[in-house]
């Protein structure tokens, strides 16, 4: 289900997934099964999500981002992928950021560009990633410090 109300360009999304009003998705991106991407997200080109990730409103995903399956993104989380950003000034290569397996990203989190987030790690709402996320951690703070490991 693809509301009329949202900007799809890409041919590449999964059966099942459901894109809701005012979403915009752009022409390259690759979208899995049984996703559901929530009202107010922007997706570009050189972005990758699994199968089963659920991201929700107000999420921009950008270039350089690969989600893998089971991600659940929650609202407003930020990410970033360029380390010295200028206006209308493009680094060669976009920083490249991935979410394992699993992973969970809480409400207002701030993921900087480059890191990765451990299968099935759970970041705090409002926490900032400045580095990667071992699998299995729950991380929180600014910057982001692991508080404890999480069953398996």
């Amino acid at each position: 289900m693809i509301s009329p109300l949202a900007d799809v360009k890409s041919k590449n999304i999964g059966e099942s997934t459901r894109v809701w009003q005012f979403s915009v998705i752009l022409e390259d991106a690759v979208i899995g099964e049984n996703c559901n991407i929530n009202s107010h997200t922007f997706i570009e080109n050189d972005v990758m999500i699994g199968d089963r990730v659920t991201v929700k409103s107000g999420v921009y995903i950008w270039d350089g981002i690969r989600i893998e399956d089971d991600v659940f993104i929650g609202p407003n989380v930020t990410f970033t992928n360029d380390k010295y950003p200028r206006s209308k000034q493009y680094p060669e290569q976009f920083q490249k950021t991935v979410l394992k397996k699993g992973a969970s990203i809480g409400a207002g989190a701030i993921i900087l560009g480059g890191v990765t987030i451990g299968e099935k790690a759970m970041v705090a709402a409002g926490a900032l990633v400045t580095r990667d996320v071992p699998a299995n951690t729950l991380v929180k703070g600014s910057p982001a410090q692991i508080v404890r490991e999480i069953e398996k």
